[in-house]
């Protein structure tokens, strides 16, 4: 099957997340559409519980652009909760577990969540991050039982009368993604249940999905890969998704086996930590296709060579733009992989449907020779409707109607895309945007700390390390491990800076901002800073 018969293979869903689900459903309900562990749910038996969870929802007074936050890692009930939301014409926020109750408390207020469904390890963080809301949150439990006061939302689904309407449209938000930005406080990506549909669509192109293909998702829900391509994409080809609950590099080779998963995303510090496991861990498998973002030469050359997989592809994509670019499918006839580019302007199985359009443009908009650095600026229907709740920045975002990335790019002569640097000051680790700005604020508050100031280095898996550059206040006696356990009590781990440099003064602008490209100059900075991670 081509990916448009793929798509052709299925009655026409009109762009809502409950019309995607009804047609892959009335095709065949019987088939598996979301494994867990031992459970496993047929595409109608997963239809008939997010028609009572929608029940719950609405038991609960939730409905259009009302907004529900997740607070668990990876579990059925998040997927089911986004496509009962969905259907209320309701919000998901789906939050990072692993926040501490500031960061937490941050997106609860700013999202205005009215019902936060959280797992027994988060309830209690939870519960401290939300108290302050009015109206007041409810609460729900992802567990079998009650947590607490905390209802079970499974318990609830059982005696839910169903809703079998539809109030979603395909213009409604469906998702806000809190994603990290240059301001020091996270931003929330609205994207439309449209935007999601096609996400997977998409990556039904990019990755020639069929509806016999299992998608493992490794990575979390609360992310765009795990989101918009595992989930979607698995929806969008009436496939099956192997939901784990995190990534486990010990586990991983088995849990694809069992799972019988023949496609997975990774992200650089997962291909890396894999590419390092002793190879008594690895089992043979029926994986066949591996989207990356980013993948390195070694990485791609040991998944094809050593573990076996005949197609890894990179690709590109923003939580405000997903999925925008990506190498070729090997024999689509537009051109091969280039190991290492961030691939073409992707494309949707229909052709006559408009898609990426990708620009590198100068600081005055203009078209930069291929060949030359300038910044990715990208026109595609998946582009985000804003920052919730903060008009300015969305305007800031888009010049004419293309969003600028923020990324340094060159183009090729054959049409491929190179990343360069990035613009804004945002740091990549273990695939999530971190914003130096943050770190800044949250280290800068530390009662001996004058000014600080978060820079990107190198990491050995892959990506970016954080690392802090500090001036104490006059005669403080500050040392690394004391910035350790400030920032461990306030920030989320993959926040965490690895290494520690105390200096005299920083570098700043005409205009007194810290000048943090001539700190990244400084190769003796990392030389002589603490390294966190040697103990």
């Amino acid at each position: 099957m081509t990916p448009l018969d793929t798509l052709r293979a299925y009655a026409p869903h009109g762009g809502t997340l409950a019309g995607l689900l009804s047609s892959r459903t009335d095709a065949d309900p019987g088939r598996p559409f979301l494994v867990f562990g031992e459970q496993t749910f047929s595409w109608g038996r997963f239809r008939d519980e997010v028609d009572r969870v929608a029940g719950v929802l609405a038991g609960f007074g939730i409905g259009g652009g009302d907004r529900v936050a997740t607070f668990a890692e990876n579990r059925p009930e998040i997927v089911t909760l986004l496509f009962a939301a969905a259907k209320l014409g309701a919000i998901l926020v789906p939050v990072n577990p692993a926040f501490g109750v500031d960061e937490a408390r941050y997106v609860f207020e700013h999202a205005g969540v009215r019902l936060v469904a959280a797992s027994a390890e988060a309830m209690e963080i939870a519960r401290a991050a939300a108290w302050r809301l009015e109206p007041a949150a409810r609460f729900l439990a992802l567990e079998a039982d009650d947590v607490g006061d905390a209802p079970s939302l499974a318990a609830l689904a059982r005696g839910a009368a169903p809703v079998e309407w539809n109030a979603g449209r395909a213009d409604d938000a469906c998702v806000i993604l809190y994603t990290s930005g240059t301001t020091g406080f996270p931003k929330g990506v609205m994207h439309a249940q449209a935007s999601l549909v096609a996400a997977g669509e998409g990556f039904v192109e990019r990755m020639r999905l069929v509806p016999e293909d299992r998608l493992m998702a490794i990575l979390p829900l609360f992310h765009i890969n795990a989101l918009f391509y595992s989930l979607m994409g698995a929806a969008a080809a009436g496939a099956a998704l192997v939901l784990v609950p995190r990534f486990s590099a010990s586990a991983f080779w088995k849990t694809a086996a069992a799972a019988g998963a023949t496609q997975v995303n990774i992200i650089a510090a997962v291909g890396n930590i894999l590419a390092r496991r002793p190879r008594s861990e690895f089992v043979p498998h029926a994986i066949r296709k591996v989207y990356g973002a980013p993948v390195s030469a070694e990485i791609e050359r040991v998944f094809r060579e050593e573990f076996d997989v005949p197609v890894v592809l990179e690709g590109y994509g923003m939580t405000e733009i997903p999925g925008v670019c990506n190498n070729p499918f090997p024999g689509t006839g537009r051109g091969g992989n280039r190991v290492g580019s961030m691939g073409k302007a992707a494309t949707h199985p229909d052709p006559s449907v408009p898609f990426a359009a990708l620009r590198v443009v100068d600081e005055a908009g203009g078209d930069v020779p291929d060949g030359e650095t300038g910044e990715l600026a990208v026109r595609t229907p998946i582009v985000m409707q804003g920052y919730f709740r903060d008009p300015e920045a969305t305007a800031a975002a888009f010049r004419d109607g293309w969003f600028l990335t923020g990324d340094l790019v060159r183009r090729d002569a054959e049409g491929y895309f190179w990343f360069v640097a990035r613009k804004k000051d945002i740091i990549r680790r273990r695939g999530e945007n971190v914003s130096g700005a943050e770190l800044d604020r949250v280290v800068g508050s530390h009662p001996d700390v004058a000014e600080a100031a978060a820079i990107a280095v190198p990491a050995p898996l892959g990506e970016d390390d954080i690392l802090l550059a500090i001036v104490r206040k006059s005669g403080a006696a500050l040392d690394a491990r004391a910035i350790a356990e400030w920032c461990a009590a306030r920030l989320a781990p993959h926040k965490q800076p690895r290494y520690v440099a105390f200096v005299a003064s920083l570098p700043h602008t005409p205009t007194h901002r810290v000048a943090k490209f001539k700190l990244k100059q400084d190769a003796a900075l990392l030389a002589r800073a603490t390294d966190l991670a040697a103990g």
